[in-house]
């Protein structure tokens, strides 16, 4: 098993290749184990059955190789009782199979809690296309044949899993993906999509913010100091929002140049900071501030970092912020830092795109209302829920946030019921 699991991507992609090209795993309730569709992975299925981390009894995780391009993908598909599973595509390098495998599991259960939380009727999913090594990845016609292969994927998979926007894709590769698929959002809106969500992102975080605030009894982010790692698209719009809101002062590091600049220049002389750093440049953790936000890749958080914060909240825009999710958050609580799980702070990503179908109306008062501080699944609201539990209970804000998740994910969809369990067993039936 550990030999599979030390396998690079690209070496997997080759011997699925050898074994038709698609393959799936599916839990089967009946056994209580992860069952493969090919015998050659039942290595892959010991040890999602065994592993209780991350799989979280996932309904099915889906693999196969792009035709012309050679490249491995998924889509990881945690849970389908509240309605279809949703969750971006990522593009992204991976050393090892392991760590391509982890990624989406934890991706897509964070996906089913963030809709949950959000009061959405979706379920948790996940995509990911894994960067070869030697691929053209920037090459306009080579995304483009890529995630033309990811659209037709996505189709064969029969709506189980709804793709969009993430890490390493952009609007033309969702355009390229629509071309093949209808099970899609984060289109762009000349197409009838809503386009980049971004900015509803990052009002979604700030309103997170001041949840946490408010329930510090701290006040408002009135004159209050930010600091962030990390200053890409959410990041950026972040940034604006902190700005309309009255912060004294907001220091962002950044490992791009160009965006270091770009963001200078949409805010000069201002309460704006921002520096470029090196990948491996930790400083910004030990910032003086009110609020830390972590807004690049997950993982950042963990005894070094933490140890290092000089902070009351962190409330960030960036997936699977904590490396140890069982032991940073206890850490964090030691230090008596208020921290807001990512998927109660981002979700507004999914909010803006998952319901195109239903058309568009300007300024939807079912996607304002998340921003509001009234309605009961209001990101604010739902902040102070879960720090109030937490603070009630004596547990972490993570054990808080995944109990009230998981409690109303286990309500089904009010029309479809667990439909997309079905949509699994006819896939499996149809192999």
């Amino acid at each position: 098993m550990t030999e599979f699991l030390d396998l690079d991507p690209d070496s997997f992609a080759t011997e699925l290749t050898a074994h038709g090209g698609t393959a799936a795993l599916c839990w089967d309730d009946a056994s209580g184990r992860m069952v493969p569709t090919a015998k050659w992975l039942e290595p892959l299925a010991a040890w999602m059955t065994a592993d209780t981390r991350d799989v979280h009894r996932h309904e099915a995780v889906f693999l196969a190789v792009g035709p012309q391009t050679g490249a491995l993908m998924a889509a990881f598909v945690h849970a389908t009782v509240r309605g279809q599973a949703a969750g971006g595509l990522r593009f992204w390098p991976y050393a090892r199979l392991e760590m391509f495998l982890r990624d989406g599991l934890r991706l897509s259960l964070g996906m089913s809690r963030k809709c949950a939380l959000a009061g959405l009727w979706w379920g948790g999913g996940k995509g990911i296309v894994v960067r070869r090594k030697d691929a053209p990845y920037q090459d306009a016609d080579y995304r483009r044949t890529l995630y033309r292969e990811y659209g037709a994927f996505t189709t064969s998979l029969r709506g189980v899993y709804i793709t969009a926007e993430d890490v390493g894709s952009g609007p033309a590769d969702m355009a390229a993906v629509f071309e093949t698929t209808r099970f899609v959002t984060c289109v762009a809106p000349e197409v009838g999509g809503s386009g980049n969500p971004s900015a509803a992102t990052a009002k979604g975080v700030v309103c997170a913010m001041e949840g946490a605030l408010d329930h510090l009894g701290r006040g408002t982010l009135v004159g209050k100091s930010v600091a962030m790692q990390g200053a890409g698209n959410v990041a950026g719009f972040m940034i604006d929002e902190l700005v309309a809101r009255g912060c004294a002062k907001i220091v962002a590091t950044e490992i791009s140049a160009e965006r270091c600049a770009e963001v200078r220049a949409r805010h000069p002389g201002t309460v704006v900071e921002v520096r470029h750093a090196r990948p491996d440049d930790r400083s910004i953790f030990a910032e003086p501030c009110d609020v830390f936000a972590p807004n690049a890749l997950g993982g950042v958080l963990d005894p070094e970092t933490i140890a290092m914060l000089r902070t009351p909240v962190v409330c960030g825009a960036a997936n699977n912020q904590l490396l140890d999710d069982r032991r940073d958050d206890r850490l964090l609580a030691e230090r008596g830092i208020a921290y807001v799980p990512d998927f109660v702070a981002n979700r507004m990503g999914i909010v803006n795109c998952a319901n195109e179908q239903y058309g568009s109306v300007g300024v939807d008062p079912s996607i304002e209302r998340h921003f509001g501080r009234t309605w009961d699944n209001a990101v604010f609201v739902v902040t102070k829920r879960v720090l109030e539990r937490a603070a009630r209970d004596g547990i972490t804000t993570s054990t808080a946030a995944n109990a009230l998740a998981d409690e109303a994910g286990r309500v089904p969809h009010p029309i479809w019921g667990h439909r997309g369990r079905a949509i699994i067993d006819g896939l499996l039936l149809r192999g």
